[in-house]
């Protein structure tokens, strides 16, 4: 059976749909690593409700950003881990994990690429006005939100409401993120 790790800051909404896909066959896979960089973040006690094996962290504890990538590369091998998912990992990732999962590091991001990159994907874009908006899956590379595209969808929104589109957002990233996930599975 493949294996994922999927990397959270946050709720854990995404982390979430993607466990329960694994855990109902929905995603012929098993999450057999959560990595969080918050302690306190919610993604968690979710992790937990799952008894998904769990790797928390504070990136203060460590001298720079390769010594906490160096343990969770050794926890991923360890795992032997297929595919990384980031879902809502709040961190850049640096050359220590790059290099070791090079190609198998994905990453979904609430806006239509290579428009609005960054954290604040949604509030540039309301802010700008425009009328359709959209989730991407891409591969991570060194480039900020700028490696590959994988997958996109887009949805209409004529408001100036930051989360409302979040919202709307969040549905259809977990439905195309368990869509892409599938996919790049099988082509393994």
């Amino acid at each position: 059976m493949k294996k994922l790790a999927v990397f959270a800051s946050g709720s854990g909404t995404n982390f979430e749909a993607i466990a329960q896909a694994c855990a109902d066959g929905v995603i012929d896979a098993e999450v057999a690593l959560m990595v969080c960089d918050v302690p306190s973040a919610a993604v968690v006690a979710r992790a937990e409700r799952f008894g998904i094996r769990k790797f928390v962290f504070s990136p203060k504890q460590y001298s720079c950003k390769a010594g906490y990538e160096k343990e969770i590369v050794d926890k991923m091998d360890a795992l032997g881990i297929d595919l990384v998912c980031l879902a809502g990992y709040m961190r850049i990732v640096g050359e220590t994990l790059l290099k070791a999962y090079e190609g198998r590091i994905i990453n979904i991001h609430p806006s239509l690429l290579p428009a609005f990159k960054g954290a604040h994907a949604v509030e540039q874009a309301v802010e700008y006005g425009v009328k359709v908006y959209g989730i991407t899956i891409h591969y991570v590379n060194s480039d900020l939100d700028g490696g590959r595209i994988i997958a996109q969808k887009a949805f209409e929104y004529d408001g100036s409401d930051a989360e409302e589109v979040h919202r709307i957002g969040q549905k259809i990233e977990h439905e195309l993120y368990i869509k892409t996930i599938n996919q790049l599975l099988c082509a393994r």
